[in-house]
């Protein structure tokens, strides 16, 4: 087949006669200055959220191991039982409702306590039961920039109860003496001690916020032997919770506990009069004290432990009396 022939349509018209182009000369254009990037903040990039499906199985796969564990036994505790794990999966959980809801705890002076370090925090007690303690705790974990743990030392008593005993060591408390105070403060622990003991939680609501006796100052010499500084701790909020209104000192006695007490609601209405008020908490941590600047034998010194005492006692008084002003309300 032969090539096929490509016929244009204008083949037909008369063509013109090309005349050469003239050359035009064209300047090159200077190049372009470069052109600055526009000064101001750079632009925030938002951050985008975690589906809600994978935050679920992120967790349970969390609570999986978590209970893998906690079966095997492949989890870690130090010499006074402080499970550590337990403590900020379980027990910080569980209490921290309590903390944010209820009570609706507003913490200041969280800068007071040290990044680091060990210290005593020394805090005034009431309530009738313990639970300034437990938000002492969850206060100083929540609030602390290092989310630091507060190990407190209690009574002979709460390692008497079954239950309560366990679930104590485990969250990292311990027997209030200067033993066991002085090792936790060495190791470079917050270590936290409410010397009005029982004297302070059961006292009559007449008495509220009247700081009770401090005892002999122990809690001083401690940590003068460990020179490790004070931390002044004021709690508002926690008389009302159950107010006192009589003690029972025969049923004490029967049941082998310092009081007895009896609230408008307990033991009028049973189980129920155990719920305690929704009262507005503050906590305030007061300016730390140091002893890193006295001898060794000063905590053999009783003048110095007196002074230390009364001024630790002091301040914690002084700053009660300054948040009741303060307070607009009981429950707001």
């Amino acid at each position: 087949m032969a090539d096929a022939k490509v016929i244009p349509f204008d083949e037909d018209r008369p063509r013109r006669r090309s005349t050469p182009a003239r050359r035009v000369r064209v300047a090159p254009e200077p190049p372009a200055a470069p052109v600055a990037a526009p000064v101001g903040p750079e632009p925030v990039v938002e951050a985008v959220p975690e589906p809600v499906a994978d935050a679920w199985d992120r967790r349970i796969a969390g609570g999986l191991a978590f209970l893998r564990r906690r079966i095997t036994g492949e989890y870690e505790v130090d010499d006074f039982g402080y499970d550590k794990e337990l403590t900020d999966q379980v027990l910080m959980s569980l209490m921290r409702p309590l903390y944010d809801k209820y009570f609706r705890v507003e913490v200041k002076g969280i800068e007071n306590i040290p990044k680091e370090g060990g210290a005593l925090i020394v805090a005034n007690h009431s309530g009738t039961l313990p639970l300034d303690g437990l938000m002492l705790q969850v206060a100083v974990h929540d609030q602390h920039p290092a989310q630091r743990h507060l190990r407190l030392l209690a009574a002979d008593l709460v390692f008497m109860l079954p239950v309560v005993n366990e679930l104590a060591r485990k969250a990292g408390h311990t027997l209030a003496c200067a033993e066991d105070a002085q090792r936790l403060l060495e190791a470079g622990e917050l270590v936290g001690v409410m010397p009005e003991g029982f004297k302070g939680i059961g006292k009559p609501f007449g008495d509220r916020y009247k700081l009770q006796r401090f005892g002999r100052g122990g809690f001083v010499s401690t940590a003068l032997r460990a020179g490790t500084p004070i931390v002044p701790c004021s709690i508002v909020g926690a008389e009302e919770i159950y107010p006192m209104i009589g003690n029972s000192k025969t049923l004490a006695r029967l049941l082998g506990i310092p009081y007895f007490p009896i609230t408008p609601t307990f033991p009028l209405l049973g189980p129920l009069g155990a719920v305690p008020l929704p009262t507005k908490w503050t906590i305030q941590f007061g300016e730390p004290i140091p002893t890193d600047g006295y001898a060794p034998e000063a905590a053999e010194d009783p003048m110095l432990m007196f002074n230390l005492t009364d001024q630790v006692r002091e301040q914690i008084q002084h700053t009660l009396y300054k948040l009741l002003v303060q307070r607009r309300s009981v429950f707001f």
